[in-house]
């Protein structure tokens, strides 16, 4: 049996972080806010412009984002970011982390769908770490990835690229990507990604998504195995263990 249009049957999700798995509820731009009133690297323009920017941008490389703040300066650049990952840990610790409600249960079902599952995020690896501390997530996931790990940061393909790599995925197309931001819309597309999903409980809504090139935009991943087993992407075995489960 061959799937829809003989695309290939997906082996990897990945799966952004803050936004999509991991609850955000305005936490990136508390952390920018509280770095660019620490290091200044915003006052080279209006606060709205600068803060519209990291909306705009969400999901990419915090490092990329800065240095377009800071005019194309590094240095500042890099002293705003290890501010930025300070105040994120600063309000994690105050606030706590807690997941996308269901995400934790649509892991474990991708993976009962005999899935492996990768999440990627531009956030630093001490960061990243730290959610996954706090979410209890170490023997969830099989994979997490920061830029640092990938070479690029998203919108290019890099951080889906190393995951299918890491993995070793049989090839792009048997690679599912899903996200909130254009950006994760974006890298998915540019891997060649067989499979790439929108979600709405992040920065980007339904419109913006479709525009960036999103195969479907889901409410959450909550969807995301129903959405592949739809268009006939579990492959066979899985699809039929699925049905009699």
């Amino acid at each position: 049996m061959t799937t829809p249009l003989d695309l290939a049957p997906i082996e990897l999700v990945v799966l952004d972080m803050a936004g999509t798995s991991v609850l955000d509820d305005g936490v990136v731009e508390q952390a920018f806010q509280r770095a660019a009133a620490r290091t200044g690297v915003a006052d080279r323009m209006p606060w709205d412009e600068a803060l519209d920017h990291v909306r705009v941008t969400m999901g990419q490389s915090k490092i990329d984002v800065f240095t377009h703040l800071a005019g194309g300066d590094v240095a500042a650049a890099t002293r705003a970011t290890a501010a930025f990952e300070d105040a994120y840990a600063e309000i994690v610790a105050e606030q706590g982390v807690a997941e996308i409600p269901g995400a934790a249960d649509a892991i474990q079902g991708l993976k009962d769908a005999g899935l492996t599952v990768a999440l990627t995020t531009g956030f630093a690896p001490v960061t990243r770490d730290a959610l996954i501390d706090g979410l209890g997530w170490h023997d969830l996931v099989d994979l997490v990835l920061s830029p640092v790990d990938a070479g690029r940061g998203r919108p290019a393909p890099d951080l889906v690229l190393t995951a299918l790599l890491r993995t070793r995925t049989s090839s792009v197309g048997a690679v599912a990507v899903a996200g909130d931001t254009t950006s994760d819309v974006e890298s998915g597309r540019r891997a060649g990604a067989g499979f790439v999903a929108g979600v709405l409980t992040g920065a980007h809504d339904r419109a913006a998504l479709t525009a960036a090139g999103a195969d479907a935009v889901l409410s959450d991943i909550t969807g995301l195995r129903s959405a592949l087993a739809e268009r006939g992407l579990l492959g066979t075995v899985v699809a039929g263990a699925a049905a009699t489960a």
